[in-house]
């Protein structure tokens, strides 16, 4: 089950469930043959969300040292605490 419509979802709510669970697939819910969300298991939409902040966190380095490479200023410590308010 990978693609399933939502009336019939509805009707297979605890099925949907567990498949996307146990199978560890995204079970995709449709609306006139459309994709509109998906079921996921917990854990993977976990690592997932963890994977993508931490791809977030690579960029922003590698654009801060491209930055520095470039010879631009850092914002000075003080700075950035005073704009955070701490």
């Amino acid at each position: 089950m990978t693609e399933i419509s939502v009336t019939e979802a509805r009707t297979k709510l605890a099925d949907v469930v567990d498949d996307a669970r146990v199978s560890h697939t995204p079970v995709y819910l449709t609306r006139r043959g459309k994709r509109i969300a998906a079921v996921v298991d917990a854990d993977d939409l976990d690592q997932l969300l963890s994977a993508a902040e931490d791809m977030a966190d690579i960029s922003a380095a590698a654009a801060a040292r491209n930055d520095l490479a470039r010879g631009d200023i850092p914002i000075p410590w003080d700075e950035v605490k005073a704009d955070l308010g701490v």
